[in-house]
C-alpha cells in the first residue's frame, strides 16, 4: 500500500464520496460517520461477499438478523452491565476525558491492553504524565461503562431502561435453541449475523477504526463439548501459511514469523483444530479479496488481556499506518455464554445428543467477530496506490478487487458527438453491472477520476465504434487497453470481474 496517514485517508474518502463526517454542517459528532455514494456501495459489497463466503456457500452456518434493542437482562447475563468497561482519565483542570490505555501506549510506547486502574495510576505518577490539552494533573483513573442507556416506552424509570446493543453476539446465544430446532441443525454448526452495534467510546479516534456506531459481521460456531479436536474441515487448510505472533513470542520479545497451520497445531501454539481452522478461513477471506498477506498477522492474547471465560483468544491484526491493530477478534468461549443465559433466564438451552443419549451444552470453539467499518478501512488502505501520469504528476489509483469495487464499469464517449452510441452501450451494461456514465472533461481526466474511485474497467466509445461495432476496454491497474466487439462485451467483462 502507498504511504498515507489515517487523516489523509479520511480526507480522500470525504473528497471522493466514500465517507462523510456525520452532521458536519452542525459541527459533527465524534465517532459517527455517513457512507457516501461510493462508500455505501463498497460497504454493501463487503457485506455481501462476507455473507456469501460464510453463510450461503456453506452448509454448516445459519444466518439470523436480530434486533438492536433487546431485553436488558441479556446484558446482565452476558456481563456487559457489570464489566463492559474502559479505564478513563479526567483532567483536574479542564475536564478533558481520555481513554487511559491508548494514552499510555502513545506516551510510553508499551502495550496497555488489559491493564488495570491501579497500574494506570502508577504509570501516570511514575512518568509524570499530564493532560495533553492543558498540561494539568489527572484525577485517579476510573472505570467507564461503554453501554448506551435508553428508555423504552413513555415511562422514564428503572423498569423501562434498556441498552443499545454493544455487540451482535448475544442474540445468537439467546436464539440458539430456536435456531437449532427450526433449522433442524446438527452439531457442528454456526450462527451468523450482521448488524449495527453501539459503544459509548471515551475518545473515538483514527477515523473509522474506533467509532461509537459501527457494524459487525459475526459468527458463533457451536460444537459438541467432547469433540473439540474433531474438525472435519481442517485438512483443506493444513498447508495454509500466515504471519503468527504467539503469546510466547511476545513474552520473549521475538518477532512474528511465517508459519503453516499444521505447524502451529503440531507445536501447540494454537490449542484446538477448530480455532486454527477458523483463523485460517478468516485470514483467507481478506487475502482472496486482494489484501496483501504481509499486512496481516494473527496475534495471541497475553494472559493478562484474555477474557476470563476464554480458553484461548487470537486477533487477526492489520498493519495500519498507526501500527498493528485488531481487525477481528476470535475467542474460544467454551460454554460460558449459553451457561450464563441458562442461569439468568432459567430456561434449558441444552440439546439432546443422540449418540450418547445425553443432553449437552455446546461449546463455542470459535467466534469470528469482525467490524465492517474496520474491514472497509483495510480494503481502502491496501488498495490505495499512486503512479505517474503522462505529465509526470502523481495520481491516485484505488486498486480495489473488482468483486467489491463500488462501480464495476465506467462508460465514456470519446467526444460528446458519440453520446448517443455510448448511451446504447451504457444501457446494455447497466443491466449486468454497476456502471457510471461520464462525458465531462478530457478522456484522460475521466480515466483519472475512475482510477481514484476504484473502477476496475472503463469502456470507451470512439468514432471507429460506429463502423466496426467495437469498443475499447481500459484496465485500471495496468492502464492497458484492448478492443472488444459490443456483442461480446458483457461476457468479456464478466470474465474480468
Amino acid at each position: 500500500m502507498a504511504k498515507i496517514s489515517i487523516d489523509d485517508m479520511a480526507g480522500f474518502c470525504k473528497k471522493k464520496g466514500f465517507i462523510f463526517p456525520n452532521s458536519e454542517i452542525y459541527g459533527g459528532m465524534a465517532g459517527f460517520f455517513d457512507y457516501g455514494h461510493l462508500g455505501s456501495e463498497l460497504k454493501k459489497n463487503i457485506k455481501d461477499s462476507w455473507w456469501k463466503y460464510h453463510v450461503q456457500d456453506r452448509e454448516d452456518v445459519i444466518g439470523i438478523d436480530g434486533t438492536i434493542i433487546t431485553h436488558p437482562k441479556v446484558w446482565v447475563a452476558s456481563g456487559h452491565v457489570e464489566s463492559f468497561l474502559d479505564i478513563m482519565l479526567e483532567c483536574t483542570k479542564c475536564g478533558e476525558k481520555i481513554r487511559a490505555d491508548t494514552f499510555i501506549e502513545e506516551k510510553l510506547k508499551i502495550a496497555a491492553d488489559g491493564i488495570k486502574a491501579d497500574a494506570i495510576n502508577s504509570l501516570i505518577d511514575d512518568n509524570n504524565l499530564v493532560c495533553p490539552k492543558c498540561s494539568s494533573d489527572f484525577k485517579k483513573a476510573e472505570d467507564f461503562n461503554l453501554m448506551f442507556e435508553i428508555q423504552v416506552g413513555p415511562k422514564k424509570d428503572s423498569e423501562s431502561m434498556a441498552y443499545l446493543r454493544p455487540e451482535t453476539a448475544q442474540l445468537m446465544f439467546t436464539d440458539f435453541k430456536l435456531v437449532y430446532d427450526s433449522a433442524r441443525a446438527k452439531l457442528p454448526f454456526g450462527i451468523a449475523q450482521m448488524g449495527r452495534a453501539f459503544r459509548n467510546e471515551i475518545s473515538p479516534r483514527n477515523f473509522l477504526f474506533r467509532c461509537r456506531e459501527f457494524e459487525q459481521m459475526e459468527i458463533e460456531y457451536f460444537i459438541h463439548p467432547d469433540k473439540v479436536q474433531e474438525c472435519p474441515y481442517i485438512k483443506e487448510m493444513l498447508d495454509y501459511e500466515f504471519l503468527v505472533y504467539s503469546a510466547s513470542m511476545q513474552d520473549n520479545k521475538k518477532p512474528a514469523g511465517m508459519m503453516k497451520l499444521k505447524d502451529a497445531l503440531k507445536n501447540k501454539i494454537i490449542k484446538t483444530k477448530w480455532h486454527a481452522y477458523w483463523l485460517s478461513v478468516e485470514h483467507k477471506w481478506f487475502c482472496d479479496l486482494g489484501v496483501n498477506p504481509k499486512n496481516l498477522r494473527i496475534r495471541q492474547h497475553l494472559k493478562e488481556e484474555k477474557s476470563h471465560y476464554a480458553l484461548d483468544t487470537w486477533d487477526l491484526e492489520y498493519n495500519f499506518p498507526f501500527g498493528w491493530k485488531e481487525l477481528q477478534g476470535m475467542a474460544n468461549r467454551t460454554d460460558f455464554d449459553l451457561r450464563q443465559h441458562i442461569k439468568h433466564s432459567k430456561k434449558d438451552l441444552s440439546i439432546f445428543d443422540q449418540e450418547t443419549n445425553k443432553k449437552v451444552i455446546p461449546y463455542v470453539v470459535a467466534e469470528p467477530s469482525l467490524g465492517v467499518d474496520r474491514s472497509f478501512l483495510v480494503f481502502m488502505f491496501d488498495a490505495y496506490t499512486t503512479r505517474k501520469d503522462e505529465k509526470g504528476n502523481e495520481v491516485v489509483v484505488l486498486k480495489l478487487n473488482p468483486k467489491i469495487a463500488p462501480v464495476k464499469v465506467g462508460v465514456f464517449p470519446l467526444v460528446n458527438k458519440l453520446e448517443e452510441k455510448a448511451r446504447e452501450v451504457f444501457d446494455l451494461l447497466k443491466k449486468e453491472f454497476t456502471c457510471i456514465f461520464d462525458r465531462s472533461g478530457s478522456i484522460g481526466r475521466r480515466y483519472a477520476r475512475a482510477d481514484e474511485s476504484g473502477i476496475p474497467y472503463c469502456v470507451t466509445i470512439d468514432f471507429d465504434t460506429l463502423n466496426d461495432k467495437q469498443v475499447t476496454i481500459r484496465d485500471r491497474d495496468t492502464a492497458k487497453q484492448k478492443r472488444v466487439k459490443i456483442e461480446e462485451l458483457i461476457g468479456e467483462l464478466k470474465k474480468l470481474i
